[in-house]
């Protein structure tokens, strides 16, 4: 590893599974120190037993909905480690790509309630519990985007919705805690983790990683330029080192680097997403 984040501190939201677990385990392979936020007390505790140096890692239990438990888990980082260098927004939920003329009204509704909640409220609200502390440390924001930020049919339209909205946030949040705080994204492509779907659909015990064990092994690759390359969320934490480190990238705000296997050279799969209407 490069040791980019010797000394830094950090708090990622959604640290206990997927990409949050594995930028997680990353940054403290870098030097970090680092809380890991989730509502699942004892998945956190279980990533904290398994990580090399426990005294390095502190698990709290909060939903990122709740203004008031994420002010207590910057406390606690603070309180724990002294200071907070980074916040990792990246706490979210799938839709499954579950079209519009497959929600009723009533489903629409709740659907886009409970996944801006946690997609949107949860990335402004983390970020407003930290920005005082980042103040202090001229540090940086880092927010879990996606494909989706940018093109359709990286989810339905209410997940595809929520993550161009994280777009927009981070980029405002990049002129408004200027010169301060850096604010910057990752856009991901897909990955094999235990990202879940809305209650509200009665996919909260849906994971993607169960679709991605059903593949054939004969299948064809998915229609990427990038078509052979890893799926494993921890060959995609690079960015957010990178993004984390005030040496490495210390004029950068305001950006998302998109790693996605190269959705944005492909253009599209299909011509109209509405030919069997």
């Amino acid at each position: 590893m490069s040791g980019w984040l010797q000394g830094y501190v950090a708090l990622i939201t959604g640290g206990g599974t997927g990409i949050g677990r594995a930028v997680a385990e990353r940054y403290l392979a870098e030097g970090a120190s680092v809380t890991i936020v989730g509502r699942d007390v004892g998945q956190l505790e279980q990533v904290v037993a398994g990580c090399p140096d426990p005294s390095r890692m502190h698990a709290v239990a909060a939903d990122v909905r709740d203004s008031e438990q994420l002010h207590h888990a910057v406390a606690e980082t603070v309180s724990r480690f002294g200071k907070l260098d980074t916040l990792v927004a990246n706490a979210g939920v799938w839709d499954y790509q579950r079209p519009l003329t497959r929600l009723n009204a009533k489903e629409l509704g709740e659907t886009f309630d409970e996944v801006f909640s946690i997609n949107v409220k949860g990335y402004f609200l983390a970020a407003e519990a930290a920005w005082r502390e980042l103040v202090e440390t001229r540090g940086s924001i880092v927010m879990t985007l996606s494909n989706a930020s940018f093109y359709v049919n990286g989810g339905g339209p209410v997940y595809t919705a929520s993550k161009h909205a994280c777009l927009g946030l981070m980029r405002e949040l990049a002129y408004e805690l200027a010169p301060k705080v850096r604010v910057n994204g990752v856009a991901c492509g897909g990955m094999n983790t235990d990202l879940r779907g809305p209650e509200s659909l009665s996919m909260q015990e849906r994971s993607i990683s169960a679709s991605f064990a059903k593949r054939r092994a004969d299948a064809p690759p998915p229609p990427l330029p990038l078509h052979d390359s890893s799926t494993d969320p921890k060959d995609f934490t690079g960015p957010y080192v990178l993004l984390a480190s005030r040496e490495q990238s210390g004029p950068m705000t305001g950006e998302a680097i998109s790693i996605d296997g190269g959705i944005g050279v492909r253009g599209f799969a299909n011509a109209a997403g509405g030919d069997h209407l």
